[in-house]
C-alpha cells in the first residue's frame, strides 16, 4: 500500500489545527476568573495568555472616553483599588437579573444603578425598558450585564485566536445547572455580541464530569460540587461507557466565593464602623473593601491570620482576621451547600456511601472549611487532582470536538425545576417534573372550562408547588379561534419543549381547527435571590399542606362547574321543574355555594352529592323531554332498522330499543 506524502515549499508548512473547518472552543465564563480551552483528538488544553496565565479575571474597567476599548482581565482587577468607579467585576450575579436581586454590601450597591425615567425619578428601580435586566452607569456609560459579559468573551475570544492563530468563531458555553432561562438567553446574546456562535449552553457540573470521566476513564456514580465565585451546583452523574447521565441536580444561583467576600467585608466595615459611625459608604468605597475581603479570604485559605488594609473616604484602616474567626463567618453559608447536597441526594434516591467519589470544582473549593464539611458528608475525601478552576473549561472544549468533529461520549442533562401551566382553580398542573433527562418534549391535553369558550389563556409557571401563587410566573399567552363547544368537549393539546441548552418554548394547538400559538420562554429577569433553593425547600416542608390545598381546589372546581352546568340546565328547561322541587334545588345550591366558600372538603363533595341527589327529578325529565325530541315524527319500524344497522357488531339490546322509543 502506497503513502501520500504531503509535501510543502519551506517556511509554508501549515499552522497547526489548519483546514479543521469544524473548530470550536469550550469558554467557562466564571464571575470571578473565566478560561478558553481547546480540544483535539478528545485531548482538551486550556488556551494560555501570552504571558503565560492560566485564567483571565472576569474583571472589566472602562476608559473615560466611550470610544477607549476597555480593559479585560489582570490589568482591569489591578485598577479596583485605584480607580474602582471605573471597574466592574462579578458581573455574571447579574445575568438575567433585576435592580432588587443585586446583593447589598452594608446598605451601599457596589454598583452604580442607572436611573430609569420612566420607573423612578430617583433611578432606585433601575431596569432596563427592553426586558427588566438591571442597567449599569459606569463612567458615564450605561452598561447591561450582557454587554459587560460580551467583553469578557471578546478578551476570551481573541486569547483563543492568537493562541491558534485562526479565526475562532464558535465555542461551547458553560453555565451553572440552576441558571434559569432569563440568564442562560442573556449568556447567549452576549456571545452572539462578542462575535460567537453557541454551539451549546452546557451546565458546569456536567462539563466537569466530562472532563474528569474522559481523563480518569472513571465510572460510578460521582458528585460534582461545584462552588464558584457567584454561583453553587451539585450535581449527581452516573458515568458508564461514554454515557454521562445526571440522575440529580440542585444548588444555588446566587451563592459563592463572593458571598464569602462580603461576609468578610461586612466584618471588616462594622469595624470600620465603630471609629467612624457617621460615614456613609459609597459604592466605590463598597468595591475597595470586597477587594480588601477577597485578598484576606485567598491568604486565609493558606496562611493562619493576617492583616489588611482599607483605604476608602480618605481614612485608613487596619483589620486582623485569624482562621478561627473566617470560618465562624462563612459557616453558614458552607452550610447552606451541604443542605443542598443532601436534598440532591434524597431526589437521586442515593445515600452518601453509594458515590464513588466527590469532584471539586470552583475556585471556592480551595477554602479548607468547604473542603472538611464535603469530606464528612460524603465520608470520604474529595477529588481535586483536576486543577477546580480549569476543568469545566476542558470539559466544555471536549463538548465542542464532540459538536463539531464527533465523539463516542453522551450526555443527558436534566432541567432543574419542574414546569407546567396554570389551570382553574389556581391548581399548577406539571408539565415536565423536575430531573427530567434534555432534551425534552412532553405533551399534555387540557379542555375549556365553559360552554361557547373560544379562547384559552396559557399561564407557564415554574416551581414545585401544587398552587400557581407558591410557584415563578413565566410566561402568559393566548389561544385564541377555539370553535364555541361545550364545556369539556375542546381538545388543547400543550406542549413544553425543552432543548439541549435547557431554554423552553411551549405551543398550545387545539385539535379540532389545528390553531396553534407558541411562545419562547423569556422571563424579564432571573430568579431572585434564594428563590431557587426557596422553591424545592418550600415544596419539601409543605408537601401535604400543599396537596391539601391543591385538593380543596379542585372540589371548589368541580362544585363551580356543577352549579354552572346546572344554571344552563335550568334556564334551557326550567319549565320542568315545579314549585317543590325548585325549592329543593335553591337549598341544594345554597348549601353547595357554603361549603365551596368554606375550607372542607368532604362537605363540598357531600354538598355536590346533595344537590345532584336533589336535581336528579328534573334531569330526568330533562332526558325525557330530549328523547322526545329526536324521536319526533318517527316509526318505531324505522328506529328499529336504524337501531340493527348502527348496533349491529356491538352488542346492543334491539328490545331495550323499542321500549324506549315507545317512551
Amino acid at each position: 500500500m502506497t503513502t501520500l506524502l504531503q509535501i510543502h515549499e519551506p517556511g509554508a508548512t501549515p499552522a497547526p489545527h489548519e483546514g479543521e473547518q469544524n473548530l470550536a472552543v469550550g469558554i467557562d465564563l466564571g464571575t470571578t476568573n473565566s478560561v478558553v480551552a481547546m480540544a483535539h483528538d478528545n485531548q482538551p488544553e486550556v488556551l494560555l495568555g501570552e504571558d503565560g496565565s492560566l485564567l483571565v479575571p472576569s474583571v472589566v474597567a472602562y476608559g473615560e472616553k466611550p470610544e477607549t476599548l476597555p480593559l479585560v482581565g489582570e490589568a482591569a482587577r489591578q485598577l479596583l483599588l485605584g480607580e474602582p468607579e471605573a471597574v466592574v467585576s462579578s458581573i455574571k450575579r447579574l445575568m438575567g437579573r433585576g435592580a432588587e436581586d443585586i446583593k447589598t454590601l452594608a446598605g451601599t450597591l457596589p454598583f452604580e444603578l442607572a436611573a430609569d425615567s420612566e420607573d423612578s425619578e430617583d433611578g432606585a428601580d433601575a431596569k432596563d425598558k427592553s426586558g427588566g435586566m438591571v442597567r449599569l452607569t459606569v463612567r458615564g456609560r450605561t452598561l447591561t450585564p450582557v454587554e459587560v459579559s460580551a467583553d469578557i468573551l471578546r478578551a476570551l475570544k481573541l486569547r483563543a485566536e492568537t493562541a491558534l492563530d485562526r479565526t475562532v468563531d464558535r465555542a461551547v458555553v458553560t453555565v451553572p445547572a440552576y441558571f434559569d432561562d432569563a440568564a442562560r438567553t442573556a449568556t447567549r446574546d452576549a456571545a452572539r455580541l462578542a462575535g460567537l456562535e453557541v454551539l451549546r449552553l452546557v451546565n458546569e457540573p456536567t462539563a466537569a464530569a466530562l472532563a474528569y470521566g474522559l481523563d480518569k476513564g472513571a465510572e460510578g456514580v460521582f458528585a460534582v460540587y461545584d462552588l464558584g465565585g457567584g454561583t453553587f451546583d451539585i450535581s449527581l452523574l452516573r458515568m458508564e461507557k461514554g454515557v454521562f447521565q445526571v440522575l440529580a441536580t440542585g444548588g444555588d444561583a446566587a451563592l459563592g466565593g463572593d458571598d464569602f467576600d462580603h461576609a468578610i467585608a461586612e466584618h471588616f466595615l462594622a469595624q470600620r464602623a465603630e471609629e467612624d459611625a457617621s460615614h456613609t459608604l459609597t459604592s466605590d468605597e463598597a468595591k475597595t473593601a470586597l477587594m480588601s475581603a477577597r485578598l484576606a479570604k485567598e491568604c486565609l485559605s493558606s496562611a493562619a491570620d493576617g492583616e489588611w488594609m482599607i483605604d476608602a473616604g480618605g481614612a485608613v484602616t487596619r483589620h486582623r482576621l485569624d482562621q478561627k474567626t473566617y470560618q465562624s463567618l462563612i459557616a453558614p453559608l458552607v452550610a447552606r451547600t451541604t443542605d443542598i447536597c443532601g436534598h440532591v441526594l434524597e431526589d437521586a434516591g442515593l445515600k452518601p456511601e453509594e458515590v464513588c467519589g466527590v469532584v471539586l470544582v470552583g475556585g471556592s473549593t480551595r477554602v479548607p472549611l468547604v473542603r472538611d464539611q464535603v469530606a464528612q458528608l460524603f465520608g470520604r475525601e474529595p477529588l481535586a487532582d483536576i486543577d477546580p478552576d480549569s476543568v469545566v473549561a476542558l470539559g466544555a472544549a471536549l463538548q465542542a470536538e464532540a459538536l463539531t468533529v464527533g465523539s463516542d461520549s453522551l450526555l443527558l442533562d436534566v432541567t432543574p425545576l419542574s414546569l407546567g401551566i396554570e389551570t382553574m382553580g389556581g391548581i399548577t398542573e406539571k408539565v415536565i417534573s423536575r430531573n427530567t433527562p434534555i432534551p425534552v418534549s412532553k405533551a399534555q391535553e387540557f379542555t375549556t372550562y365553559q360552554d361557547g369558550q373560544t379562547a384559552m389563556m396559557i399561564h407557564v409557571v415554574q416551581g414545585e408547588r401544587e398552587m400557581v401563587n407558591q410557584n415563578r410566573s413565566l410566561a402568559r399567552f393566548e389561544l385564541h379561534g377555539i370553535p364555541p363547544m361545550t364545556a369539556g368537549a375542546a381538545r388543547i393539546l400543550v406542549t413544553f419543549t425543552i432543548d439541549a441548552d435547557g431554554l423552553l418554548t411551549v405551543s398550545a394547538r387545539e385539535q379540532t381547527t389545528g390553531l396553534e400559538q407558541n411562545v419562547e420562554v423569556k422571563p424579564s429577569y432571573g430568579i431572585s435571590e434564594d428563590d431557587m433553593t426557596r422553591m424545592l425547600r418550600d415544596s419539601m416542608e409543605h408537601a401535604k399542606s400543599d396537596m391539601t390545598e391543591r385538593l380543596l381546589a379542585e372540589a371548589r372546581v368541580d362544585g363551580e362547574r356543577v352549579l354552572a352546568a346546572l344554571g344552563a340546565a335550568l334556564s334551557v328547561d326550567g319549565d320542568l321543574c315545579d314549585e317543590a322541587d325548585r325549592e329543593t334545588i335553591n337549598q341544594a345550591v345554597i348549601r353547595l355555594r357554603e361549603a365551596i366558600a368554606g375550607t372542607d372538603r368532604d362537605a363540598i363533595h357531600a354538598a355536590i352529592g346533595d344537590l345532584d341527589e336533589a336535581s336528579r327529578p328534573f334531569a330526568e325529565r330533562r332526558m325525557d323531554r330530549g328523547i322526545r325530541k329526536a324521536l319526533e315524527g318517527k316509526q318505531v319500524s324505522e328506529l328499529a332498522e336504524e337501531g340493527s344497522s348502527s348496533s349491529s357488531g356491538e352488542g346492543g339490546d334491539k328490545n331495550d330499543d323499542d321500549a324506549a322509543a315507545a317512551r
